[in-house]
């Protein structure tokens, strides 16, 4: 008599239950996989936007243009402007305002920076005297802010954290710039980042 092959019951059993571990095992690999691949894009997003975010201040704080304005009130403000009272943590007139259209205005342009609900926020105008009607046009370059600030290099290569400097008794020369400016930015996730930019003179 012939006997019979094939697979018992029990093998069969035991070569699901391989296969399921099997799939088990690659299910979550994969899962990992698509996890970190989700983390790292995020990464990758935060920092392409800290990259911008420092380029856009550098590139602003390089062309920086010693060009006072009137503000909004009629006030006139210094070409650079930075101190712990002011409402900005930053304010210039910088050159590099594309035209490519040839629209009949100036190629500068007031830019500030300020913190506002740990966002980082670029406000221009798109004249430089303004009256109350300019309203800035407002850019979120980052969130997730701790501070900004800046310092600022003399002429005399001393630093100060203000601009224009206070001297005693002197008054403020509204067109003057420094020789360089250190920017600070602090964020949570990668501690303090600093730059320092030579301004064009």
């Amino acid at each position: 008599m012939k006997r019979q092959s094939g697979m018992t019951l029990i093998e069969v059993l035991v070569a699901m239950a391989i296969f399921a571990i099997m799939g088990a095992v690659a299910s979550l690999l994969l899962r990992q996989t698509l996890d970190n691949s989700e983390l790292l894009g995020d990464r990758m997003d935060r920092l392409q936007s800290i990259q911008r975010t420092m380029t856009a201040l550098s590139s602003e704080v390089l062309q920086a243009a010693p060009r006072p304005v009137r503000a909004g009130l009629g006030n006139d403000e210094p070409a650079l402007q930075s101190s712990f009272s002011a409402e900005f943590a930053l304010q210039l007139t910088h050159n590099g305002w594309p035209n490519s259209a040839g629209v009949p205005r100036s190629t500068q342009r007031r830019t500030a920076y300020r913190i506002e609900d740990d966002e980082l926020i670029r406000y221009h105008w798109n004249v430089l005297d303004r009256t109350v009607s300019n309203v800035p046009i407002t850019t979120v370059l980052l969130d997730e802010v701790d501070s900004l600030t800046f310092r600022f290099l003399q002429q005399n290569g001393d630093w100060t954290d203000q601009w224009p400097p206070v001297a005693a008794g002197a008054t403020a020369n509204s067109s003057a710039l420094p020789r360089a400016v250190e920017i600070l930015l602090v964020l949570p996730d990668e501690g303090e980042l600093t730059r320092v930019v030579e301004v064009a003179q």
